[in-house]
């Protein structure tokens, strides 16, 4: 009998191990489809827009501008509007005329004829240039008035080429065209503002991460504000300007880090552990302009060069989160789900995975009038995680329902989560099946930031409610300004016991509510003993040093001796942001790990690479490496001996 008890335990524990696998994928949900493109059509997209007749106006970064007529159906048209401009990152539609930002000026495209090219390239307005390569100009975005934004990316140094520069006006600024044609500037601290947009008559703009922006992030532009990235304060002081911060300000609070070497030569800065960080809140509790991310998207995780905001306006034909926005990612060629709520009149909000695996990096979408979304996509000189130089793509609902995170909110004494359909309420009372971490981004003239004060957050308790949607998570010790990292592993859905397609959600915390907080007797406060694991073993907090001193553990003798599997180390690439520009077996940003193998480095050679890179290794990769101190000693001799582990 006993041993028909073990039997009947093992077959059960097996059926639930079978559902946890078979639980459905992004995929299952949303098919990535490439429409048919006639040859020697380069669709190196740099904006896109539906037009009122259903057709699909595209333009390129090749300077052409394509309609796609009948976009949706197996034999899409595609017609030459436009040709020989220069650099177009962004097209609207306003009045029966194509609007496009090219990169010295805002031009209306028009039809005269009725032949179904433009006959009329007007300049509504041109802004000045220096001639660098980086001065992109993105836009236009129709503001409710009929006038248009634009964005202006910052030149980089000569010498210095990795700190931005604003050389002539308008670059590192949000600027504003008004109706008859008037330059005004609206706001500043912009580094590569890439994804400009209009969310329910609202402003918006994305950033990439760079120097003083330790990752992607979304911000709210509201006339005057300064975004945290000092390029542009050059101009602050213009009779026009309505930004009253100074460069004088700025940098009696922020060292720049201008240092020379022995030989007279600029020293590009480093992450220095041991330092004390600054953070940009610091920033706007002295000056009220200062403006903080809505949302910071984490690095390697969600984005590396975030591009465009688009607000589902579908009414469900894209899935169940009309109202909600979606951000791609140029770089990771994902799109991610941005859950936004104003908290004191303050937009702050969470972003949630969506759909991974496009062809080349997602720099612009579009919905159709069928509620599929299409998807503009370049590569060139710029990396991305899709290994195709450009492309255009469609994301298509198939009707059925995904388990996901539909809302996170914040509370008075932790967050409020929302599910797209009823959760099976013992795991959802489980606090097992919970995992809160808050770590937030340094703000200095270095390229990115490592998670700073990276840390768990006890939960002490959750509330599921009545009809099971939603669970209220009470927490010991939120940190306003924070990122919160909310993971729900644990949780399975009521009807089939499916796992989350996205378990993990990363919420800016800019302010917490007031309200009523839960009672301890109003709590669930079991535990199964399936914990997942902590943050680290040993967090990778600023005093661990790259030589193994302090604080890291050593790896224990004949460890080496196994090397860890692709399981036990990807969390540790995603955790120190490795993912963002490295893939097991394809080229991204930087080489595959297959190819690192290749170069058949000892362990230790590689944990020194991680620490101090060497690009001349490396000729054939543009963007550089950055040191990595940050990495504990442990983990980076974990990775070092997963990477040698892949060697044929």
């Amino acid at each position: 009998m006993k041993k028909l008890a073990h039997i009947a335990f093992a077959l059960l524990a097996s059926l639930s191990t079978l559902k946890a696998q078979e639980s459905p994928k992004e995929e299952d949900f949303y098919k990535i489809v490439t429409p048919p493109i006639p040859e020697g059509i380069i669709l190196e997209v740099g904006g896109l827009t539906t037009l009122p007749n259903g057709s699909l106006a595209i333009s390129t970064r090749r300077g052409e501008v394509w309609i796609v007529d009948n976009p949706t159906s197996r034999t899409p048209y595609f017609r030459k509007f436009a040709t020989g401009l220069h650099e177009i990152l962004g097209l609207a539609y306003k009045e029966g005329a194509l609007y496009c930002a090219q990169r010295g000026e805002l031009t209306k495209l028009v039809d005269k004829n009725g032949d179904g090219k433009a006959d009329v390239y007007e300049t509504v307005y041109a802004w000045p240039l220096s001639g660098h390569y980086h001065e992109y100009s993105f836009g236009p975005k129709l503001a409710p008035d009929g006038s248009f934004f634009v964005s202006g990316n910052v030149a980089f140094g000569d010498e210095e080429w990795w700190r931005g520069e604003s050389r002539v006006p308008g670059r590192g600024w949000i600027f504003h065209i008004t109706n008859d044609g008037k330059y005004e500037p609206y706001a500043t601290g912009v580094r590569s503002p890439a994804g400009i947009s209009m969310l329910n008559g609202e402003l918006f703009y994305t950033d990439n991460q760079g120097d003083w922006m330790g990752t992607g992030a979304i911000f709210q532009v509201k006339k005057g504000g300064f975004m945290g990235h000092p390029a542009g304060l050059k101009w602050a002081g213009l009779p026009n300007s309505p930004v009253k911060l100074t460069e004088k300000q700025f940098f009696a609070e922020r060292d720049n880090r201008q240092h020379r070497n022995a030989q007279d030569r600029a020293i590009k800065p480093e992450n220095t552990l041991g330092e004390e960080p600054q953070f940009l809140y610091q920033l706007k509790q002295k000056y009220d302009m200062v403006q903080l991310p809505a949302v910071w998207l984490p690095y390697g995780v969600h984005g590396v060069s975030t591009s465009e905001l688009i607000l589902d306006n579908t009414q469900g034909n894209f899935g169940p989160f009309t109202g909600q926005v979606f951000v791609g990612d140029q770089g990771q060629s994902n799109i991610m789900r941005i859950v936004l709520e104003k908290v004191k009149g303050e937009y702050q909000g969470a972003s949630i995975g969506f759909r991974s695996g496009f062809q080349s990096g997602v720099l612009r979408m579009a919905f159709d009038k069928d509620g599929s979304m299409f998807v503009g996509e370049t590569n060139r000189g710029w990396g991305s995680a899709g290994d195709a130089n450009q492309g255009l793509q469609r994301l298509v609902w198939n009707g059925k329902m995904p388990f996901e995170m539909y809302t996170v909110k914040a509370q008075p004494d932790g967050f409020e989560i929302e599910f797209t359909m009823p959760v099976d309420r013992k795991s959802a009372e489980d606090l097992d099946s919970y995992k809160v971490s808050s770590y937030l981004y340094k703000h200095y003239p270095v390229y990115g930031s490592p998670q700073i004060n990276l840390e768990d957050v006890k939960i002490a308790g959750v509330k599921v409610s009545d009809d099971n949607k939603k669970v209220r998570i009470v927490l010991d010790g939120m940190k306003q300004y924070y990122v919160h990292k909310i993971s729900l592993e644990g949780v399975r859905s009521a009807s089939n016991s499916w796992s989350l397609v996205h378990p993990d959600a990363y919420y800016t915390l800019n302010n917490i509510p007031d309200g009523e907080r839960l009672k301890v007797t109003d709590l669930k406060t079991t535990r199964s003993g399936k914990a997942q694991a902590s943050v680290s073993a040993e967090p990778a907090k600023e005093h661990v040093s790259p030589d193994g001193k302090g604080k890291a553990t050593p790896a224990k003798a004949g460890a080496a001796a196994k090397a860890p599997t692709w399981e036990e180390v990807k969390p540790l690439l995603a955790k120190n942001t490795c993912l963002a520009c490295h893939a097991p077996d394809k080229k991204v940003v930087g080489p595959s790990y297959a190819d690192v193998a290749k170069r058949k480095y000892s362990n230790e050679k590689i944990v020194e690479l991680i620490y101090a890179p060497k690009p001349e290794n490396w000729p054939d990769y543009a963007t550089p490496m950055a040191p990595m101190p940050q990495v504990p000693k442990a983990e980076a001799a974990k990775i070092a001996a997963w990477i040698n582990s892949l060697a044929k």
